[in-house]
């Protein structure tokens, strides 16, 4: 089917796809020519609507030409004065744009977009929610604006947003990310399914990449798309005073509709789990329960590697002291809390009450630079190293150990194959040479041997979130109630 779609009808629905695109373009032009924010506010003119309409039609016929024959709407969309937000998930592909366009609400997106040639355009005729890279207030900024719009009683369009804030298989629901809760209006979630026999739509880190998800996706006879509007959810007084509730409330309605579970892992928990680079986590990590608590601390990822300097600058002047639960407080410079009480248990393996601060320092460089193991292993040979400027095997153990979470590592294969000339230590660069001559030495030294099993999730390149929407929320705190288990006894 794919070779006589390939040689047949696939030229034909990319050329009419994008034939259509291209005839957007002038009416989406025209229309965003000197339209300011008061202007933007104001009903639609006459002329508009019939833009409107005449935009929407064209891209009715751009789906139409993708496989997309009809589109089944469940439920009534509410009103801009009802609902301000609309929260949209599963997210999993970029075929999810077909609510955008069905609807011209107002979604979130990176600043860079509006530059894209054609496609640029049509993003700014539906008065989109900028982010701008450049702009480290960004995230701040951009939920003002939601507030500011969310709250306007219906002037401006409604927002779309997808709060996974990435794109998933849609087996489940990840953490929403509390940006779109932030302002505390109600919200009217919609779910997408795509109850196709085959599935070509689902664009993630593994799998088909953008083009072939477009290639295969237009060689399908048909293509089904169901949008389902549920009721308004109005939120409680609760909710409106934490967003992660009411993120979490809102997303477990929505499951419901879907018929599928919900998920604490995050992005940034994807992030960590499915980073490039020589360590694999384990299906039995910590790192991820550590991460977890990261957040909820409070520490930001904007600021979080400049926190690790800071923090690896303190573990090099105390050296090989051990710390308690007080000592520990005032090395974060945080008050003691469950959630730090629970950080500090994952690292008290005897449960003596006293831990290593130069493995938090390891544990936090991995959750700050998932990707970036040789610069980890780096650091943790300067906490470790004598002043010589070796380590033992007991020494690589430890920081191995920590780096991957799991309570107990035989380290000892790797180190005789690094330890050439058998001193009984290494340095770095010895490490380094080594690496540079084995990248897969972990699979080749610890878990070809010593791990036995695979990694609940597995390696594989991991790039920036590939949905319509950014990551805006301003904080990803998790919910600090709920008891964490400690993992590294």
């Amino acid at each position: 089917q794919i070779a006589f779609m390939t040689l047949t009808l696939f030229p034909i629905r990319l050329f009419f796809a994008a034939f259509m695109m291209l005839l957007a373009w002038p009416f989406a032009f025209i229309a965003s020519m000197g339209s300011d924010e008061q202007e933007l506010e104001k009903p639609l003119s006459w002329w508009r609507k019939i833009v409107d309409i005449l935009l929407k039609a064209i891209m009715r016929m751009m789906w139409l030409a993708g496989g997309f024959h009809w589109i089944n709407v469940k439920g009534r969309r509410a009103l801009p004065a009802e609902a301000a937000i609309l929260t949209v998930a599963p997210h999993s592909s970029y075929f999810d744009a077909i609510p955008v366009t069905m609807t011209f609400a107002s979604i979130v997106m990176k600043a860079e977009s509006k530059d894209i040639p054609v496609w640029g355009t049509l993003i700014k005729y539906i008065r989109p929610v900028f982010v701008s890279r450049s702009d480290q207030d960004s995230r701040r900024k951009t939920v003002e604006e939601i507030k500011r719009r969310a709250q306007s009683d219906g002037k401006w369009p409604q927002i779309m947003i997808f709060p996974e804030g990435t794109c998933t298989n849609r087996s489940c629901l990840i953490t929403f990310k509390p940006g779109a809760f932030i302002p505390g209006v109600p919200v009217q979630p919609v779910v997408l399914r795509y109850p196709n026999k085959l599935d070509t739509i689902t664009w993630t880190w593994q799998g088909p990449g953008a083009f072939e998800i477009l290639w295969l996706t237009l060689c399908q006879f048909h293509n089904s798309v169901e949008i389902e509007f549920l009721p308004v959810y109005i939120p409680s007084e609760e909710e409106r005073k934490n967003p992660v509730l009411y993120a979490n409330n809102v997303r477990r309605v929505m499951a419901e509709a879907l018929g599928v579970s919900v998920t604490d892992y995050t992005f940034e928990d994807c992030q960590l789990a499915l980073a490039e680079g020589q360590l694999r986590l384990p299906s039995d990590t910590c790192l991820l329960e550590f991460a977890k608590l990261v957040r909820s601390l409070g520490l930001k990822p904007e600021t979080l590697e400049d926190d690790l300097d800071k923090y690896a600058a303190s573990a090099m002047k105390m050296k090989k002291e051990k710390v308690d639960l007080k000592e520990f407080s005032a090395y974060l410079e945080f008050p003691v809390s469950q959630t730090l009480e629970s950080m500090f248990a994952l690292f008290d393996e005897n449960e003596d009450g006293v831990i290593d601060i130069r493995e938090f320092v390891i544990a936090l460089s991995v959750v700050c630079k998932p990707s970036k193991t040789l610069e980890t292993i780096q650091l943790a040979f300067q906490l470790y190293q004598s002043e010589s400027g070796t380590i033992t095997e007991e020494d690589l153990a430890h920081i191995l150990k920590t780096a991957m979470g799991v309570s107990q590592i035989d380290v000892t294969h790797l180190f005789r194959a690094v330890d050439e000339e058998e001193k009984g230590k290494i340095t770095y660069d010895d490490f380094y040479t080594f690496a540079e001559l084995h990248p897969h030495f972990a699979e080749d030294y610890l878990y070809a041997d010593q791990m036995g099993a695979e990694s609940s999730l597995e390696t594989s390149s991991l790039s920036a979130p590939n949905g319509i929407c950014t990551d805006f929320s301003p904080d990803s705190a998790g919910d600090r109630k709920k008891p964490l288990q400690k993992k590294l006894n």
